[in-house]
């Protein structure tokens, strides 16, 4: 039992600590396990192949719009679910790949809304093409939508359209700047649209088309995250405990009164005060979530401290 809870609590605190790209890459390996384990069980106990069908509508997205007015869920399910280990495995790689380069140009908080808003565009495009293509809809009833591809996509895209030029390298391949590398990506899903998961292919363009406009209208002043990261952490507080919410939640209406107030601790020194200053602007600015691993730390040495 106390192995089981250490390695419990050591996944727990690694996914807190993980920034978004590495939350989401967990996500989809939770899932991921959830539904294999679920199908290996039918597998072994000969459950009737219908039930297995019934389990992957949990997650799936119907393209008929009927059956989606009974599993709105799959909204969002669908774009963290996947089946085989080849189709999780080259998407988390890209996620991780990809996201970390805009993370690291855009910061932490804007990898969940080009995924999740990319893979609802995606989602779009992959109803709408099985509605109204006239080929593809004899397979209307049938078409079931899974995978993080359509996200994948859009912070492929999203970064390559910030960083055109920078340079990656592949084996075998050597350097190749992103925009190459986003252009063949494209070019390969329009090429297979011809094959059997069309509209698959298609919901990788409309991610893919998600993550230029973002990108082209954040440089333009205009950032799509803003409202969707606020509606978010309204989610989070909603269900968050009170006892376990931050300590300094850094919001901009109280800055002007946090700084206006006695320092944090009165035996702190001048320099570990500037520090703890420095921080929670840090935190005004771009919410706790910005912060790297040893700030948190920090933060809460001095919050124990204080008590």
């Amino acid at each position: 039992m106390p192995v089981r809870n250490s390695i419990w609590s050591e996944l727990q605190m690694a996914f807190k600590r993980g920034n978004t790209v590495n939350r989401l890459i967990f996500v989809n390996i939770a899932v991921f396990l959830i539904i294999n384990i679920g199908i290996v069980i039918a597998r072994l106990f000969a459950i009737d192949e219908s039930a297995v069908a019934v389990w992957l509508k949990f997650f799936t997205l119907p393209a008929d719009l009927h059956l989606l007015l009974y599993r709105p869920w799959t909204l969002i399910t669908h774009m963290f679910s996947h089946i085989g280990f080849f189709h999780i495995l080259f998407n988390m790689l890209w996620l991780y790949w990809m996201g970390r380069i805009l993370t690291e140009y855009l910061g932490n908080r804007k990898i969940l809304p080009v995924f999740m808003m990319g893979a609802w565009v995606g989602a779009l495009f992959y109803i709408a093409s099985y509605n109204l293509f006239p080929g593809l809809q004899s397979s209307l009833p049938m078409a079931e939508a899974l995978g993080a591809s359509a996200g994948v996509m859009a912070i492929i895209v999203a970064t390559a359209t910030l960083l055109p030029d920078y340079t990656i390298f592949l084996l075998f391949i050597g350097p190749v700047k992103l925009k190459w590398l986003a252009a063949v990506a494209l070019l390969i899903d329009l090429i297979s649209i011809q094959g059997m998961n069309s509209g698959g292919h298609i919901a990788h363009l409309g991610g893919a088309l998600f993550g230029f406009v973002f990108i082209k209208e954040l440089q333009a002043g205009n950032d799509w995250s803003k409202g969707f990261n606020r509606m978010v952490d309204a989610l989070i507080d909603a269900f968050k405990p009170r006892y376990d919410k931050p300590i300094f939640t850094g919001k901009k209406e109280n800055r002007k009164k946090r700084k206006s107030k006695k320092p944090i601790s009165n035996h702190l020194d001048a320099a570990t005060q500037k520090k703890v200053d420095a921080i929670l602007d840090k935190i005004a600015d771009s919410g706790y979530d910005s912060l790297n691993k040893s700030e948190k730390e920090f933060l809460f040495k001095i919050s124990k401290r204080d008590l």
